[in-house]
């Protein structure tokens, strides 16, 4: 009756991190960070779990001299969000 939800997504941080990048496609580090008012460090840690996983690109490069990593979801994390927001949903009629 219950599908398991998914446990990589099941996570406060990287479910916000992947909601912002299914809105936005792609997103600099930085602006992940401020949006999800998280820790640089969980924030790393966080974002390499969802890269493991397969949901997520990470690019790092220079601009002017700085460090800038960007994250972009997979079509393997759009599949994953998709998949885990309908099991919320089925989740949430069973009482009705």
């Amino acid at each position: 009756m219950f599908k398991e939800l998914d446990p990589i997504l099941h996570s406060q941080l990287r479910l916000a991190v992947m909601s912002l990048l299914i809105g936005v496609k792609e997103a600099e580090f930085t602006f992940i960070k401020e949006k999800t008012n998280a820790t640089a460090g969980n924030l790393s840690v966080q974002v390499q779990k969802l890269k493991d996983a397969g949901y997520v690109e990470v690019t790092k490069q220079f601009k002017d001299n700085y460090p800038l990593t960007t994250c972009k979801v997979t079509p393997k994390g759009i599949d994953a969000f998709e998949a885990y927001v309908k099991a919320l949903q089925d989740y949430l009629k069973v009482g009705k």
